[in-house]
């Protein structure tokens, strides 16, 4: 019986030919006998012990020829496990005397009955072996009174022998209970398969929401009839069954049930009531989401006695609800397929025009009827923000008193989307009470679904549709307006950033700076009206070793830093571009190289001082005169690089003015 936890009633059922003899119907005594401890098992078996020595107890009992003999049991190490007496008077004491505690750890040592005669009688210990391997687990002893050495040691053989058969006794029964135990679990996990089976196959057969939820109350009625269950619904699903009821995620929501349904796990809460002898009883209560791929629908609530379910119990009824939660699934979007095409087409057509124009008034004038068509509303409102006003500005709406007005950033329901960037429904505005609202107060409307436009990441608008009647909308209703809303706002964002993208085609998108092009054409146009003008050429020093060192999120922070300074210290007619990677190039219209130079000194010795981690940069500078033989933007930026090249094998963190000579290129 190696490799087996002796302390706890589990025993080693690895042995295949056994059981097959057991299953023949043979003789199984043999085949027990055969089933020994072993030195793994030495330190599990005290429990053993004690029984082997209380069914030994029982069998001597009633032979008063004993006298007063007093009997003492230690593990294979010698420790103390009991202490027994049959004087009628009582137990001795747990502490061992001398003579019998020296006689059983010799006998522990030299594997042989070892005797001690004493004025208080003959101690005697006879060490027990293990049946077949023959390992020594224990130590039998004893003290005689009124008895001679001689028959003391043979009645101490005679009484380890039967305390031996004793041991096995109860090993082979605690061997056997296990055995039993776990075909039993083995029957009960069949059984319960075979339910589940049965149920898998009876709820992929529905296609009908109703029917899957019949079939599962019925399912867990017939396995457990003494369980109470309900289920919790967190959507608008009506259903005739009163077992169906909604699930209050707010207020007076039960823990156990929220927490099972935003965790999406089952949750197990154990409950005392008053004590047996009051009639109380103990009692589990189950809470199991009722979840498929798309999310949680509900929560199964299950309450039973405590002792009529077992951990194998709580496996199954959590396949079961997530067996049903799929079929649940399958069913709604089998019921929603329809609706769901015609949603699809709508979208579709709505795209399409929405997208033919990208004129604001416009979009926002038909997407106003549209929306109020397809939701049956009576009233709906079209907000966008006013950035630089802070506010949200009334764009469409069939309120005639609300057109064009102007409300605060954080004013009613437009600023509860604003701050959450979440959508809203609400059944009943009256009752809720905690927000103000224009809208919903002009129009006395009692319900209401509101999706924000979302451009960029952020809440650029809100849509807002009421309907008098309290619960007008449907859960199905408030996530179509979420994924229209997606349209409108794109529609929306693509007519207000037509101007825009022609706008960020001339700048670089990391710094903010003009790009490469538009510097190149700005100078060109400069040539043919001024007299005169400079170029400055900023290179930010050992770059890809600040880039190595700290990473190129770092880099790009650097960079920006530095474009900020150079942004910070030049003129409102100054261009500043990106010319390429860490350079880039400042033309400073009508001014002169010395002009320039203090600009470029300026903007070095601030980046030396401002940027974090710190970094230098070297500038190069050129002029260019409208008497200048080879005048041309080519030239111009062919001199400042060659002013650049010069501060950087000058030592960096400088600046040079070019020459008219380095305007040669080659």
């Amino acid at each position: 019986m190696a490799d087996q936890s002796m302390g706890q009633p589990m025993l080693n059922l690895n042995h295949a030919s056994g059981l097959q003899r057991l299953d023949d119907g043979d003789n199984y005594t043999d085949w027990l006998r055969q089933l020994d401890i072993t030195v793994h098992d030495f330190p599990y078996i005290e429990s053993i012990l004690k029984q082997g020595y209380a069914e030994w107890r029982k069998l001597v009992s009633a032979m008063p020829e004993l006298g007063k003999a007093d009997f003492f049991i230690s593990g294979s190490r010698g420790e103390v496990l009991l202490a027994d007496s049959l004087d009628p008077g009582g137990p001795i004491s747990p502490t061992w005397p001398k003579p019998m505690e020296e006689a059983i750890l010799q006998s522990l040592r030299e594997h042989r009955a070892v005797t001690a005669e004493t004025a208080d009688g003959v101690y005697v210990a006879v060490p027990v072996f293990s049946r077949i391997h023959s390992d020594l687990f224990a130590s039998f002893g004893c003290c005689l009174h009124d008895c001679g050495a001689t028959a003391a040691v043979l009645f101490a053989k005679m009484a380890a022998q039967l305390f031996q058969s004793c041991f096995y006794k109860c090993f082979e029964g605690l061997f056997v209970s296990d055995l039993l135990r776990v075909q039993q679990q083995a029957k009960r996990e069949e059984q319960r398969r075979s339910k589940l089976f049965q149920v898998v196959q009876k709820l992929h057969d529905k296609i009908d929401v109703d029917s899957v939820l019949t079939e599962v109350f019925e399912r867990v009625s017939g396995m457990y009839p003494a369980a109470k269950l309900e289920l919790l619904m967190s959507q608008d699903h009506l259903s005739r069954d009163p077992r169906v009821k909604s699930l209050q995620l707010h207020g007076q929501g039960d823990e156990l049930l929220v927490r099972a349904f935003m965790e999406g796990r089952m949750q197990v809460r154990e409950s005392t009531g008053p004590s047996p002898e009051e009639g109380g009883e103990r009692r589990l209560e189950i809470a199991v989401p009722l979840s498929g791929k798309q999310g949680v629908y509900g929560v199964f609530h299950l309450q039973i006695q405590r002792e009529k379910i077992d951990d194998v119990d709580l496996q199954l009824i959590g396949m079961l609800a997530d067996t049903a939660g799929t079929a649940f699934e399958n069913a709604k979007l089998y019921e929603q397929s329809n609706l769901l095409i015609n949603e699809l087409r709508l979208i579709n057509e709505l795209t399409k025009r929405l997208n033919q124009s990208l004129r604001l008034k416009e979009v926002f004038k038909f997407a106003t009827e549209e929306l109020l068509s397809i939701f049956k509303a009576e009233y709906c409102c079209i907000s966008q923000l006013n950035k630089e006003r802070e506010t949200f500005e009334i764009m469409s709406s069939n309120v005639p008193g609300l057109s064009k007005e102007h409300f605060p950033k954080s004013y009613g329901f437009s600023g509860l989307v604003y701050s959450t960037q979440e959508p809203i429904i609400l059944s009943d505005f009256q009752a809720y009470g905690k927000v103000s609202s224009r809208f919903m107060e002009e129009t006395d409307s009692r319900s209401l679904i509101t999706a924000p436009l979302i451009v960029r990441g952020e809440v650029n608008g809100v849509i807002m549709l009421a309907h008098r009647k309290t619960r007008f909308f449907s859960y199905d209703n408030y996530k179509l307006l979420q994924v229209l809303s997606s349209h409108i706002g794109l529609a929306i964002a693509n007519a207000s950033l037509h101007a825009e993208v022609r706008r960020m085609a001339n700048r670089d998108m990391l710094t903010g700076l003009y790009a490469r092009h538009y510097v190149d054409d700005a100078i060109q146009e400069f040539q043919k009206k001024d007299t005169n003008g400079s170029l400055i050429i900023v290179d930010i020093d050992q770059f890809k070793q600040v880039n190595d060192t700290y990473g190129h999120q770092t880099g790009d922070k650097i960079l920006k830093q530095v474009c900020a300074i150079v942004k910070s210290s030049i003129r409102k007619t100054d261009i500043a571009a990106r010319w390429g990677g860490e350079e880039l190039a400042v033309y400073l219209p009508g001014a002169s190289a010395d002009n320039s130079y203090q600009i470029a000194e300026t903007i070095r010795l601030r980046v030396a001082m401002d940027t974090d981690p710190p970094v230098t940069v070297s500038c190069g500078i050129a002029e260019w005169i409208r008497s200048d033989d080879k005048l041309s933007v080519e030239s111009l930026f062919y001199q400042a690089d060659m002013a650049l090249y010069k501060a950087k094998n000058s030592g960096r963190n400088q600046t040079q003015i070019g020459s008219s000579d380095d305007a040669q290129a080659p």
